[in-house]
């Protein structure tokens, strides 16, 4: 067994979509980011690649690159896991939270977790996404940003 942590932060910006574990919620602004900015794939991602001993998501992915321009960020996240299987390796679950002031994401987490078992080829009772406040402190506080984390713990098959 391994384990793997990630976490991102993005800031909340006017003409973007929001993107989180791969459903569009709707909310004012979105995430700013190189790809779809979807910071909750980008953290299981760097979970994984943590994990597996495979590097950061920058390292795979880097953002200066201009064919990860507004890419698909399940699109990352399943080539990550194909390099992660590539090792022998299998998911046993992730755990994640998103830290966000709002949108109020609870009606959203359900379909997170069946769009990031699906693309983890895992049963979605192993994916669990939290949705947190800061309380009113700080950049996620005042609703600026949004932080997120996960924790994936693989098994070698």
């Amino acid at each position: 067994m391994r384990v793997g942590i990630g976490y991102d932060i993005h800031p909340l910006v006017e003409g973007r979509k929001l993107i989180l574990g791969g459903l569009h919620v709707p909310h004012p602004k979105g995430l700013k980011g190189h790809s779809d900015g979807d910071g909750l794939l980008h953290a299981i991602t760097d979970a994984l690649l943590g994990a597996a001993g495979l590097g950061d998501i920058g390292e795979l992915f880097p953002d200066t690159d201009p064919k990860y321009k507004d890419a698909d960020s399940g699109t990352l996240l399943k080539a990550a896991f194909e390099q992660v299987k590539r090792r022998g390796y299998e998911v046993e679950n992730i755990d994640c939270n998103i830290i966000a002031q709002s949108p109020k994401l609870k009606p959203f987490k359900s379909q997170m977790e069946a769009r990031i078992a699906g693309l983890l080829e895992i049963e979605t009772r192993r994916v669990n996404v939290k949705a947190k406040t800061n309380e009113g402190l700080d950049a996620v506080g005042r609703g600026d940003a949004i932080v997120m984390q996960a924790v994936a713990l693989l098994r070698h098959s």
